[in-house]
């Protein structure tokens, strides 16, 4: 993204306010998808740039990884440039398992993954981060939706032993049984069910596994991985090519961040989690879920242990959080400072804001604190 093209970013980001009046950004790739911290005017928005600390930071900050928070880092990356004039922000959105391979192999001062560092993923960060080790930053939060394409089916609710099924092709009509059973009344049709899944490895992917497979053990034994783990169904590549596919494909179903649902108006399914009522895809209802998580990385990684069998009422189980990717130590010297620099942005009030406004879900403050205070550390 160039500096340049910032005037073109403002326009697209307010042009995409009024058709939606929410902040809610075209997912399809392009890289015009973003907008700015505050919905008032141009004082507001000079006053919320005033507020980021540039440092030292200048040149290019390249970075990619998880398309989950794409939209939130587009809105980042316009804010922080439009701040820091001598620095340029690249953010490439490609998916967890490409972030991290491409952090590893040091091209990129950041990374984006929608889950935690594994073990042998940490132990290979250790030869790009010089006397120190990859650790994972939360730093976005929000639900991930079940989209589906099912004309004259307005609302319809599934829980997790269904979904396992329907995503493991256990299940392969819409007016099976089991659906029915949930949605009393609903004129579902005697039609296939067309399942979707990432093709790519990807963290959003690993997230719904560990969902499906804590909440229906029963039915869903694949281990939560980023690659698909189940036979059947259909691969596309990306959020915005998940997305883009159920949208287009009628009888059809998937899973993706919840503004990607949202900006192109895919109709998403009710989780029937055992609460009073089935819980919607929300960013206020993820926030619900995401507040209990507890922190289980030791030292500076600040991993998150999150409850995919919640019961509680309006909590949405199926969230993820997607970590910034850093070294503790041993950063490269000629991006360590913008490292810095952005990641402070974007784990301060005024940026975490930016996510309620773009549908995303705050990290809860208590572990925000710990993030800040985490990358000042960095070197």
């Amino acid at each position: 993204m160039k500096l340049q093209r910032t005037n073109g970013l403002r326009a697209t980001a307010l042009a995409a306010l009024a058709v939606s009046g929410a902040l809610v950004l075209t997912a399809c790739g392009s890289d015009n998808n973003a907008g700015d911290t505050t919905t008032g005017g141009s004082g507001d928005k000079t006053a919320a740039a005033s507020k980021i600390d540039c440092g030292d930071a200048k040149g290019q900050l390249l970075a990619s990884g998880s398309s989950a928070q794409k939209n939130a880092m587009d809105l980042w990356v316009k804010n922080y440039m439009a701040a820091c004039t001598g620095v340029e922000v690249n953010y490439k959105a490609s998916s967890s398992g490409e972030g991290i391979v491409a952090f590893n192999q040091g091209t990129v001062g950041f990374a984006g993954s929608d889950s935690a560092l594994k073990p042998e993923e940490v132990e290979e960060s250790k030869k790009m981060c010089t006397g120190g080790t990859g650790i994972n930053l939360p730093m976005v939060g929000g639900p991930i939706a079940i989209g589906y394409n099912l004309p004259g089916v307005d609302n319809l609710v599934l829980d997790a032993p269904t979904l396992a099924k329907v995503f493991d092709t256990k299940i392969k009509k819409w007016n099976d049984p089991a659906i029915a059973k949930l949605n009393p009344g609903a004129k579902l049709p005697d039609k296939s069910i067309q399942a979707f899944h990432r093709s790519e490895d990807s963290g959003t992917t690993q997230n719904l596994g560990k969902y499906l497979g804590k909440a229906a053990s029963n039915e869903w034994k694949y281990e939560a991985e980023k690659k698909w783990p189940a036979p059947g169904g259909q691969a596309a590549s990306g959020s915005s090519g998940l997305a883009a596919q159920v949208k287009q494909v009628e009888g059809s179903i998937g899973y993706f961040e919840l503004s990607y649902a949202t900006s192109q108006s895919i109709s998403t399914v009710d989780i029937a989690t055992g609460a009073s009522a089935p819980v919607k895809a929300s960013s206020e209802n993820a926030s619900k879920a995401i507040a209990a998580a507890k922190v289980k990385g030791t030292g500076k990684d600040l991993a998150l242990d999150l409850d995919y069998t919640t019961k509680a009422e309006g909590a949405y189980p199926i969230v993820l959080v997607t970590y910034e990717i850093a070294c503790d130590k041993g950063n490269k010297p000629e991006t360590l400072s913008a490292v810095k620099s952005f990641l402070t942005y974007t784990a301060s009030e005024e940026g975490q804001k930016v996510l309620s406004e773009a549908g995303y879900a705050p990290i809860p403050t208590e572990i925000n604190a710990k993030v800040r205070e985490t990358v000042s550390s960095l070197s």
